[in-house]
């Protein structure tokens, strides 16, 4: 990427990022956020698939980004079944 990238481009880059370096499908983006070093993404990854597929075990990760849209790491934060219920907090 060159220059400071867009919101869109760096969904495209946490998307392609996760698909290659966990080698898994992305199930979903939680978020995506910028602060002063970059930007911050949380994905969902289907982990293992299961029947039925309220079984299924879902990965959390957070993907960092340089403010060029350059991939800094990740970690994986959470693992959940696909039927917990979880409690969202909504930015207004």
């Amino acid at each position: 990427m060159s220059g400071k990238p867009k919101i869109q481009e760096i969904l495209e880059s946490a998307n392609h990022a996760a698909e290659t370096m966990l080698r898994k499908k992305v199930e979903s983006v939680i978020s995506l956020n910028r602060d002063a070093e970059g930007w911050v993404a949380e994905i969902e990854i289907l982990e293992r698939k299961s029947v039925p597929d309220t079984q299924d075990i879902i990965g959390r990760y957070e993907m960092r980004f340089d403010l060029e849209g350059e991939l800094l790491g990740y970690k994986r934060i959470m693992l959940r079944r696909r039927s917990d219920m979880e409690m969202i907090e909504e930015e207004v």
